[in-house]
């Protein structure tokens, strides 16, 4: 295979939304896979969209995943600058070579005659597009319009009939007649291209081998490659990657997150999902699974892997289905390869995100208690905030356990308050050992004691591992907690 060169060419309308995410991931991997070069294009020439915010999180984004790139923003490369706003006279220069080559011509209209074009062609049930009203204005005539100050817009000469066709990779050869397309605009009054002129010229000059992206991008191919004609230059190769549906698989993925029927939370930009505590190499692992496959079964895979045995021929030209569920599962599976210590960095700014202040140590100490239980970083929270509480608070009665009279769940915490205080350790061997002993004599079920002493310590009635978290706790501090319990029982 020649030289392999792609391009993730986003515009800074939005924050990084995963499906974005995946058309980035898959020319990234391509490009690993065939040693090539993975490059980072801004399209930002719509100023009437651009949002300053998106581009930073967008960087950032992409960072988080690990798709880092060759040339682009902030690495620079031989085809700089990777903004396209700021390579105008590079679109201007190839528009008006078009217009000499008799593959462009300028256009006078105005807005309000396009409008009024466009309302009649509707009222006779016609799709609107341009009557090519200017294409064969005179010499005489443009000059005249020159002098009344007119500034053009070009637009490209489309043949009036025939067809172009280009060749999918991954769906075949796809054709459109030319007389289905209008004389469309190429570069706008104030200088600045359409996203057509400026896509086409960028990727022949940064010499780009095959363009991955969403299958919507398929009715605007046939427009390029007629500008690749137009130019007499050799178009990329084209490999257009398959729709993302909505969980339900009815329809797109949407562009917002939403809420289901049933209360859950769909996240569908990145930063949602790195909020919500999902791992980058998770979602990285995920994404790349959305439309590819490695073998059909496997699900879990390195990143190495993924890199070794990507190629276009296991992508599926049907829609893939965005399954927030294997997303959790497979968060929780990478969650359950870490260390002790990297669990504890990487919760670390969760529980500052969450306004709690923990120590390293601490979080160390709670990480392999939770490690089994939690889906996502951000569950760690929910399990453990009271750890790192002055006061829980809870409903008395559910220290009073199924087939318990309050009696003998005040009996429960009493014992318990002295078996603990009395033990020369407090590890938690032998707080097993001690509590066990307590619930037997009393004639208890094991679930039963430390269930009432698991709301006493914790104000939960699920939480993790009892003698952990107490061993955690400490032993002032869960004495505390279950002579407040006592109280509480005291007056009920």
């Amino acid at each position: 295979m020649s030289t392999v060169r792609v391009r993730f060419a986003p515009s800074p309308t939005g924050y990084l939304h995963v499906g974005g995410a995946r058309s980035c991931l898959f020319n990234w991997l391509f490009a690993r896979r065939h040693g090539g070069t993975f490059i980072l294009r801004i399209e930002d020439t719509d100023r009437t969209r651009y949002y300053e915010r998106s581009l930073t999180d967008l960087l950032e984004g992409l960072r988080w995943l690990g798709l880092h790139w060759d040339e682009g923003p902030e690495v620079g490369g031989p085809h700089d600058p990777y903004f396209q706003s700021q390579r105008l006279p590079l679109y201007q220069r190839y528009a008006q070579e078009l217009i000499e080559s008799g593959h462009a011509y300028k256009c006078y209209c105005s807005p309000k005659r396009l409008q009024q074009m466009r309302e009649e062609q509707r009222q006779r049930g016609q799709s609107p597009g341009y009557d090519r009203h200017c294409r064969e204005l005179s010499a005489r005539e443009r000059s005249e319009r020159e002098r009344q100050g007119i500034v053009p817009v070009i637009r490209l000469q489309v043949p009036l009939d025939g067809e172009i066709s280009f060749h999918d990779l991954i769906r075949g050869t796809i054709a459109m007649q030319n007389s289905q397309m209008d004389d469309f605009v190429l570069l706008k009054s104030d200088g600045f291209p359409t996203y057509h002129l400026a896509n086409v010229v960028d990727d022949h000059l940064m010499d780009i081998s095959h363009i991955m992206r969403a299958d919507e991008w398929i009715p605007s191919t046939p427009r390029h490659a007629l500008m690749y004609k137009a130019f007499g230059w050799t178009p990329p190769l084209y490999a257009h990657l398959p729709v993302i549906l909505s969980p339900t698989g009815q329809g797109k993925m949407s562009k917002r997150k939403t809420t289901s029927p049933d209360g859950r939370t769909y996240n569908v930009l990145v930063r949602e999902f790195r909020a919500a505590g999902y791992l980058p190499e998770a979602l990285f692992n995920f994404l790349a699974l959305v439309g590819w496959s490695y073998d059909g079964h496997t699900e879990i895979l390195t990143r190495e892997q993924m890199v070794e045995n990507f190629g276009l021929g296991h992508i599926s030209p049907s829609p893939a289905r965005f399954s927030y569920d294997k997303l959790d599962w497979m968060n929780g599976q990478y969650i359950r390869t870490l260390g002790a210590e990297e669990l504890a960095t990487r919760l670390q700014p969760v529980f500052a995100q969450a306004g709690l202040e923990v120590d390293a140590e601490t979080l160390r100490h709670i990480a392999p208690l939770i490690q089994e239980r939690i889906v996502t970083l951000a569950d760690a929270v929910r399990w453990t905030d009271f750890f790192f509480v002055d006061e829980l608070q809870y409903d008395p009665q559910s220290l009073v356990q199924p087939k318990m009279t309050v009696e003998q769940a005040r009996q429960v915490l009493a014992e318990s308050h002295r078996a603990l205080q009395a033990l020369p350790a407090f590890e938690e061997e032998a707080i097993d050992h001690a509590l066990r002993a307590e619930a037997e004599k009393m004639g208890l079920k094991a679930r039963q004691f430390l269930g009432t002493l698991r709301v006493a310590v914790t104000g939960k009635e699920v939480a993790p591992p009892l003698f952990g978290t107490l061993a955690i706790l400490g032993r002032e501090k869960t004495l505390k907690r279950i002579a407040h319990a006592r109280a509480l029982l005291a007056s009920a």
